[in-house]
C-alpha cells in the first residue's frame, strides 16, 4: 500500500512510503510518527492517499494507540464486538471467532485489567479485524510490554498479523522493533529520508543521522582517498561507492559489535589495524561494552565468549581491526 500524506498541523510533515507486510517507521521522539498515524486514522486533518476525505468511522483502518483504547468496563469479546453492526447474538458469535483466531478464546470473558499487555494487544487486533481493516496502525507497540517478555509477545503479534495478511505500519523510536520488520522507513525532520527492505536499510543507511538511529555506535567524519579514507590520521581501506571521489568529505560508520579485537594467538590482520588503549569496559547483558582510545575513539561490544577468552581489563593496550566489509561510507 502506497501512502502519500501532507500534514500542516500540529507539525508540518510530508510522508511518502510503501507499507508491505509488517512495516516499521522509525524516528526520534517528536518527529511526527504518531501524528502520521492519527492522520491516517482520520483523527487529524491531512491531504493525500489513501482514505483522505473519509471520516474516521468510514476508514478501513485498525488504529491501535499506545493505550490500545480498550473499554475497561467491557469484557474482551465485548470490546471486539463493539464495531460490529450485527444483532447482539451474531455480534458475540463473530467476536468469539475473532478471539479464537488470535488465540484468546479462553479469555473472552475477562476485562482488560485482567489481561497481560500482549493479550490486550491481541484483543485490539481482533477488534481491528472486526472492522474489516485494510491497514493496521500500531503506535509504539513496545511501550507497554514487560521487558522480560517483550520479544516473545512481539514475535507472536507479528506472526498473527502476517497470517492475516494485513498490511501494518508500526511507528516507534525503539531500534529493537526493527528486527521484526519486513520493511523499514526512517522519519527525520518531517520527511521520510530512507525506506526499503529492512536488511538493505540496516546495511546501507543513507546518512549519518539514519546510521545513529539504526544503532551504529561509531560514526565519524573522514576524507576520501585512493581506495579508502583518512580518519584520525590513519588510512582505512574499504570499497568506495561511485560518488566517493578523492578529496570528498564523508562519514564512516561501523557498529560496536563489528569492531573486532585482534587476538594475540592469531595472525595479525594486514590492514585497518589500530593500536591504542582499552579505556573502559563494563558488562552489558551477556556481553561487555567498552571504549577503545587510539587514532580513533571507538565503542566496542564483545560477546561473552570473547571476553572469557581474552580477559580484557580497562587500561590495558589493545589492538582492534576494522574489516572493510563492516565499514559503511555515507555522504557528508
Amino acid at each position: 500500500m502506497e501512502i502519500r500524506y501532507q500534514i500542516r498541523r500540529p507539525i508540518r510533515l510530508e510522508a511518502h512510503l510503501t507499507v508491505e507486510g509488517f512495516t516499521v517507521l522509525l524516528g526520534e521522539s517528536g518527529a511526527g510518527k504518531s501524528t502520521l498515524l492519527k492522520a491516517l486514522a482520520g483523527l487529524l486533518p491531512a491531504e493525500g492517499t489513501p482514505f483522505s476525505g473519509l471520516p474516521p468511522e468510514r476508514r478501513p483502518v485498525g488504529y491501535l494507540p499506545q493505550d490500545l483504547a480498550l473499554f475497561p468496563h467491557l469484557r474482551a469479546w465485548e470490546n471486539v464486538a463493539f464495531p460490529l453492526k450485527d444483532p447482539p447474538r451474531e455480534a458475540r458469535r463473530k467476536a468469539l471467532l475473532l478471539l479464537e483466531r488470535v488465540g484468546l478464546l479462553e479469555h473472552a470473558e475477562k476485562r482488560p485489567h485482567q489481561l497481560s499487555g500482549g493479550q490486550r494487544q491481541r484483543v485490539a487486533l481482533a477488534r481491528a479485524l472486526a472492522r474489516g481493516a485494510e491497514l493496521l496502525l500500531l503506535d509504539e507497540p513496545t511501550s507497554n510490554l514487560d521487558a522480560l517478555t517483550r520479544t516473545q509477545v512481539l514475535a507472536e503479534l507479528v506472526d498473527l498479523i502476517r497470517k492475516e495478511g494485513l498490511p501494518t505500519l508500526a511507528v516507534s523510536h525503539d531500534p529493537d522493533l526493527v528486527g521484526f520488520a519486513d520493511r523499514l522507513a526512517v522519519l527525520l525532520e518531517g520527511r521520510i529520508v530512507q525506506e526499503g527492505p529492512t536488511p538493505e536499510v540496516l546495511a546501507r543507511p543513507a546518512e549519518s543521522r539514519v546510521a545513529r538511529l539504526l544503532g551504529y555506535a561509531n560514526v565519524f567524519p573522514v576524507e576520501v582517498g585512493e581506495g579508502g579514507v583518512w580518519a584520525g590520521g590513519v588510512f582505512l581501506r574499504l570499497p568506495l561507492p561511485p560518488w566517493a571521489r578523492p578529496g570528498a568529505r564523508a562519514f564512516l560508520a561501523v557498529r560496536a559489535e563489528e569492531v573486532l579485537v585482534v587476538r594475540p594467538d592469531r595472525p595479525k590482520p594486514q590492514e585497518n589495524t589500530l593500536q591504542g588503549t582499552l579505556e573502559t569496559l563494563y558488562p552489558e547483558g551477556l556481553g561487555h561494552r567498552g571504549r577503545f582510545q587510539g587514532p580513533l575513539t571507538l565503542e566496542i561490544l564483545l560477546p561473552r565468549h570473547v571476553q572469557e577468552r581474552l580477559r580484557l581489563r580497562p587500561g590495558q593496550p589493545l589492538e582492534v581491526v576494522l574489516k572493510p566489509r563492516y565499514l559503511h561510507l555515507m555522504p557528508r
